[in-house]
């Protein structure tokens, strides 16, 4: 793990060699969870493709800065405000070609990254991530339960014995390991209480969510969507839904893939598809570079 000062905050991350490709995916994380969830994920595309993950602000290893006189460094947790983050990760590390890979809030954050950082981002693939349709109820209770599960979280939970089993089907459509289990757990209980609320309550107001699809519709670069057929948390016709507002879309949903048998956490879950179908949309804007490429020729 290294760290790396973001607008104020240290950012833990990792970043594996560059590769012939002399592509960066960029992984970012959802609520209440961390960089340790795309660890299967890289083992099996950095042979390719050169990896970066890292915490975001206020969760994981990322931790905030203690409160000065009662000021609160960067207190704004909106879409746009991690997408900053995240832009100054990029130009920090000095990477120029980078698709950026987004776990449902981080997917979010993806696209609101790829708006700002037109030139450096050539792609993004959103996982378990969509939205834009405001359902004014549905948003209070889940924002009101939101508000509840950050407010019971004392540190000592994650000493709780056998406490993980809680998370092992939690969002899921299979068991995850007491590895994985444990993981969630612990990750729920460090993240920094203003970070989960303010990620959660920023994210989610009705002029946020009504954004996120013309900011899609805007943007050039192809954007991706993977998503768990059995995902409860983000239903596949809400990924659909945000995903045809890009060009790609099409009639028939071009830039949307369904991993069946698979939950709101497929990169967990379904490893080996989720890799298989990144490495496929790589190929594939691979073989329309050359083939624009040769037209030049």
């Amino acid at each position: 793990m290294q760290t790396v000062d973001l607008r104020g905050v240290p950012h833990a991350y990792e970043l594996t060699p560059p590769t012939p490709s002399r592509k960066t995916l960029v992984f970012i994380h959802g609520w209440l969870l961390s960089r340790h969830y795309w660890s299967l994920l890289i083992e099996q595309l950095s042979t390719d493709h050169q990896c970066l993950a890292y915490d975001l602000r206020g969760f994981g290893n990322s931790c905030l800065p203690p409160v000065i006189d009662d000021v609160v460094p960067l207190s704004s947790y909106s879409l746009a405000s991690y997408a900053k983050d995240l832009a100054s990760l990029i130009e920090q590390l000095n990477l120029t070609n980078v698709w950026l890979v987004g776990h449902s809030l981080g997917g979010s954050i993806a696209i609101w990254g790829a708006s700002q950082l037109p030139e450096s981002v050539k792609g993004v693939i959103c996982i378990n991530a969509g939205g834009g349709i405001y359902l004014k109820e549905e948003f209070e209770r889940f924002r009101a339960a939101g508000r509840q599960i950050v407010k019971l979280r004392p540190k000592w939970l994650s000493q709780v014995p056998f406490l993980e089993l809680a998370f092992v089907r939690s969002g899921t459509a299979r068991s995850l390991s007491r590895q994985w289990a444990r993981q969630r757990l612990v990750d729920f209980v460090v993240a920094h209480p203003d970070a989960a609320l303010g990620a959660l309550l920023e994210s989610t107001t009705e002029v946020e969510v009504h954004r996120l699809p013309q900011i899609v519709s805007k943007l050039e670069q192809p954007v991706y969507f993977i998503t768990g057929t059995q995902d409860s948390i983000m239903e596949p016709q809400y990924v659909r839904y945000l995903a045809s507002f890009h060009r790609l879309f099409g009639e028939c949903g071009d830039n949307v893939f369904e991993i069946s048998n698979c939950g709101h956490l497929a990169m967990v879950e379904q490893p080996e598809a989720v890799a298989k179908t990144i490495q496929t949309i790589l190929a594939s804007h691979n073989r329309l570079a050359s083939h624009n490429k040769k037209e030049e020729c």
